[in-house]
């Protein structure tokens, strides 16, 4: 998923949840000003600066339980700004489960592009 054509499908709740914007480096928007690979014109999700000091949601589609011969391994950049705020990668197993963190960041080092990759295991249905 790059969002070049569309908010992406595995996020399936983009248009209930309120914050996010399809935006690339050529907004007018302040930064980031390019994606993790330095491209002005590509695209990637922002939260509005209405959402400044409150939460937003992504979720993903359900995904199939993983075994020993086929795990989940989800990657995403992520642009760490000035703002104070934490980004946090929660498992929900489906249907309707409780949210379990199982990753954040705090966003020590800022102003930048960062990558992470999460291995996901898990015997039920879920949702990131």
């Amino acid at each position: 998923c790059d969002f070049e054509t569309d908010q992406c499908k595995a996020l399936n709740e983009l248009n209930l949840q309120p914050g996010w914007i399809r935006r690339n480096g050529q907004s007018g928007m302040g930064p980031p000003y390019f994606d993790h690979n330095g491209n002005d014109s590509a695209y990637f999700l922002s939260l509005s600066t209405e959402m400044r000091f409150s939460s937003a949601t992504l979720r993903t589609d359900v995904f199939l339980p993983t075994d020993e011969k086929h795990v989940c391994q989800i990657t995403f950049h992520y642009w760490v700004s000035q703002m104070s705020g934490t980004l946090v990668v929660g498992l929900q197993k489906h249907p309707e489960g409780t949210i379990t963190n199982i990753w954040q960041d705090s966003g020590e080092l800022q102003n930048q592009w960062k990558a992470n990759t999460i291995t996901i295991n898990s015997t039920e249905k879920y949702k990131v």
